[in-house]
C-alpha cells in the first residue's frame, strides 16, 4: 500500500506534514510495508482515505529509516503497527480503556471503525479538545498488555 498512501522515510517530511497540514486531522501510521498486519492496516486506511478527504490526510511512516527513530522515542512506540492523530500541529489523545491514550496500537477490524474513530478525533479537536473518548465498543478495541516503568 505504500504506493497509495504517501510514504514519509524522513524526519524533515515528518515535521512538513504535522506543520502544513491544517484543518484536518493528521493520520499517522508507523510501521512496515513489510509486515502483514501493517498491510492489513495499510488496505484500511487506503480505502478510507477517499471518504475522509474533506477532514484528514493519512501518511505512512517507514520506521526503518533511521531518522525517524527519534518519533518512535518520543511516542513511545514499541508495538507496530502504531496510529498517531494531529490536527492543526496538536498531538490528537483518545482514550480507548487502556493505560496509553497516545497512540492507536494495532489494526481496526473494519473500515468504519477507522472512520468512526477519525470522525470523533475531528469533532473533538473542532470543539477545542486534546483528548477524545473512543466512539468503538470495547470488544473492537484491540488489547494489548503495556508495561510501564516507574522511574
Amino acid at each position: 500500500m505504500e504506493y497509495l498512501l504517501p510514504t514519509l522515510m524522513k524526519k524533515q517530511e515528518v515535521d512538513s506534514i504535522i506543520r502544513d497540514t491544517i484543518d484536518k486531522v493528521l493520520v499517522l501510521r508507523f510501521g512496515r510495508s513489510s509486515d502483514a498486519v501493517c498491510l492489513q492496516l495499510d488496505d484500511i486506511l487506503y480505502k478510507s482515505a477517499r471518504d475522509l478527504s474533506k477532514f484528514a490526510t493519512v501518511a505512512l511512516v517507514d520506521i526503518d529509516s533511521d531518522e525517524i527513530q527519534i518519533y518512535l522515542k518520543y511516542f513511545d512506540i514499541t508495538l507496530i503497527p502504531s496510529v498517531v492523530f494531529f490536527f492543526n500541529a496538536h498531538h490528537m489523545k483518545m482514550d480507548s480503556g487502556s493505560a496509553d491514550h497516545t497512540k492507536w496500537i494495532g489494526t481496526f477490524q473494519r473500515k468504519q471503525d477507522f472512520i468512526d474513530v477519525v470522525e470523533a478525533i475531528y469533532r473533538g479537536a473542532m470543539k477545542g479538545k486534546l483528548i477524545v473518548s473512543c466512539p468503538l465498543p470495547p470488544e473492537r478495541i484491540p488489547k494489548f498488555q503495556l508495561l510501564y516503568k516507574d522511574v
